[in-house]
C-alpha cells in the first residue's frame, strides 16, 4: 500500500495545491478559465494524441472494453437517477448528479495517473472510456436534464446542443487523430513532435492543479450565489459513494461475467477500466451545472467529496487489484 501511495500522493497533492491557491487568493479566480483553456485546447489534446498515436490501433478499437464500459455507465446513470430523483431533486439535478456518478475524471487525472501506475499500455483502454463518457454519457445526461423544463421541445434541443458540444470538444478529435496516426504509422516531423511532446508533458501537472482550482471556485461561487442555502449531506455524500464504490464494483463484476461468457478481455485491460471507474468525478461537470441551471452547490460538493475520498479509495483499489 505504501508503494501505491508514493505514486498516487503527488497527483492528489497537486489537486490540493490548486484548491488552496484558489481559496487563498494566490491564484485569482479570473485566471482559472485561462488554465482550463490551456489544458483543454492545447496540453490535453497533445497528450491524448501522443498516447493514441503510440497505441496499437487494435487496442483503440477494442469492442469488449467499449461495450462493457458503456453498459456499466448507462446502468450508473439509470440507477443514480432512480435513487436520487424526488420532489426536491428534479430531472435537471438528478441527471447532472448521475453524470458525476458515471463520469470519472479520466482525461485530466486518470490517463497520467494510470500510465504512472501501469505503464503506457494503460492509455489505450482509458482512451476508449473517455470517448464513451464524452460522446454518449454526457450527451445523454444533458438531454435528460431538460425533461422537467417547460419547453416541450427541451429534450430534442438539449440533445442537439449536447451533440454540438461533442463536436466542439477537442478531446475526441485528438483521440481520433491519434488513432489515425497509429493506423497509418504516421511519424510527425521532429520539430512538430517536440512541440507536441512539450505540451503533452505539461498536461498532467497543469490539469491536476486546475482541477483543484475549479473545485475551489465552484464551491465559492455556489456559496456566493446561495449564501443561506443548506444542502443536506444526504443529497451529495451518497452520490459520491456511488461513484467511488458502486461504479468500479459494477465494472469489475460485469467484466468478469463477460470474460466467463467468452469476451476477449484480458486481466490487465479489465484492471485498467475498473481503476478508471474508481476515479473521482469529472470536475468540469460543475461548469456544466452552472450553464444548465442545476444546483451547482450540490454538484460541487459531490465532486469535492469524491476527489478528497478518492485519495484513499482509489489507492485502496490499486492495492487490491495490482499484485
Amino acid at each position: 500500500m505504501l508503494n501505491v501511495l508514493q505514486i498516487t500522493f503527488p497527483f492528489f497533492a497537486l489537486v490540493l495545491c490548486g484548491y488552496i491557491a484558489a481559496r487563498q487568493g494566490v491564484l485569482p479566480l479570473a485566471a482559472i478559465p485561462g488554465l482550463n483553456s490551456f489544458v483543454l485546447f492545447f496540453a490535453l489534446p497533445c497528450m491524448l494524441f501522443r498516447f493514441g498515436a503510440s497505441t496499437p490501433i487494435a487496442q483503440l478499437l477494442d469492442a469488449s472494453v467499449f461495450g462493457i464500459y458503456l453498459f456499466c455507465a448507462l446502468v450508473m446513470v439509470a440507477f443514480t437517477i432512480a435513487v436520487t430523483k424526488n420532489t426536491r431533486i428534479g430531472w435537471n439535478d438528478a441527471s447532472l448528479g448521475a453524470m458525476v456518478a458515471a463520469f470519472p475524471n479520466t482525461g485530466f487525472m486518470g490517463v497520467p495517473l494510470l500510465v504512472a501506475l501501469l505503464g503506457a499500455k494503460a492509455a489505450g483502454p482509458a482512451i476508449i472510456t473517455i470517448v464513451v463518457d464524452l460522446v454518449i454519457i454526457s450527451s445523454l445526461c444533458i438531454a435528460l436534464s431538460r425533461l422537467d423544463g417547460a419547453d416541450e421541445h427541451g429534450f430534442s434541443k438539449a440533445a442537439k446542443n449536447a451533440l454540438k458540444g461533442v463536436f466542439a470538444n477537442p478531446l475526441p478529435w485528438s483521440i481520433l487523430l491519434g488513432a489515425l496516426a497509429s493506423a497509418v504509422s504516421l511519424s510527425l516531423p521532429k520539430p512538430v513532435a517536440v512541440t507536441v511532446g512539450l505540451l503533452a508533458d505539461a498536461a498532467s501537472p497543469v490539469a491536476l492543479f486546475t482541477i483543484g482550482a475549479v473545485l475551489a471556485r465552484s464551491q465559492m461561487n455556489a456559496h456566493e450565489m446561495h449564501p443561506h442555502e443548506q444542502i443536506a449531506w444526504t443529497d451529495y455524500v451518497p452520490v459520491a459513494a456511488i461513484k467511488l464504490f458502486i461504479h468500479p464494483l459494477l465494472v469489475l463484476l460485469v467484466g468478469l461475467s463477460a470474460k466467463q461468457l467468452g469476451a476477449p478481455l484480458d486481466t490487465f485491460t479489465l484492471t485498467v477500466i475498473v481503476l478508471v471507474a474508481a476515479l473521482p468525478s469529472a470536475s468540469n461537470v460543475s461548469l456544466l451545472a452552472e450553464r444548465l441551471g442545476a444546483n451547482n452547490g450540490r454538484i460541487a460538493r459531490i465532486i469535492l467529496v469524491s476527489t478528497a475520498l478518492a485519495f484513499l479509495t482509489f489507492s485502496g483499489a490499486v492495492a487490491l487489484l495490482l499484485p
